[in-house]
């Protein structure tokens, strides 16, 4: 017997496509708007909202029995801005300047309807281990969105990939550039991002629709 069971398997696998936060439920839409221009920015609030729901999960899921219910929603507050402060204080450690890029947006964490939302649904119904993959899958799920976003942004608007240049050099015209190929700066702009999010809404709800007709 496997470490995951089917049903928790479906735990991290259904947010991934199927019950997507961000193309499904559609939750967590701001911080795909606001922090995407940058592959590298979206990685990390990618890892950040990973860490931040995987403990979080796990802490409500310990407590849920001690927790009076008229003050849950101030407890889980409490739990994910805890965990807010730890992502900020390590990103000032470590990455300082991409700390600063992010600033406010790290904090806005503390707001995301997903980590709110899987707390309220789920840990507090719900076992530590089983918790723990919620939040890990339901991150995961949202993560996906914000890194594809992220790559088409930065590569159709600036020509780059984590800050490299991956499309050639678009002052000296070599690569695609040599071709009359400009970057679109649309792409860094926010309404632009809300359009590629729209895209894969589209496309992932398209897909799922044909897979009921098929059956």
């Amino acid at each position: 017997m496997g470490l995951l069971s089917k049903k928790d398997s479906k735990l991290i696998l259904d947010p991934l496509a199927d019950n997507n936060p961000i193309t499904i439920q559609v939750l967590g839409i701001c911080s795909a708007l606001a922090i995407t221009a940058q592959l590298k920015a979206a990685i990390v609030m990618t890892l950040s909202v990973l860490f931040v729901m995987g403990a979080g999960n796990v802490v409500i899921s310990l407590i849920r029995n001690v927790i009076p219910s008229k003050i849950r929603i101030i407890v889980q507050l409490t739990v994910v801005a805890a965990l807010v402060i730890i992502v900020d204080l390590v990103l000032k450690a470590f990455a300082y300047e991409l700390s600063k890029e992010l600033s406010v947006f790290v904090g806005l964490i503390i707001t995301n309807c997903i980590i709110m939302g899987r707390f309220e649904a789920f840990a507090l119904g719900n076992g530590v281990w089983r918790s723990f993959l919620d939040g890990i899958g339901n991150a995961l799920g949202y993560g996906i969105i914000l890194i594809l976003v992220g790559f088409f942004r930065e590569l159709l608007g600036s020509g780059t990939l984590l800050g490299f240049q991956v499309l050639g050099d678009p002052i000296d015209k070599t690569g695609v550039y040599a071709f009359g190929y400009e970057n679109n700066g649309f792409m860094l702009l926010s309404p632009m991002a809300l359009i590629v999010v729209g895209i894969i809404i589209w496309i992932q709800r398209s897909r799922n629709r044909a897979l009921i007709e098929d059956h």
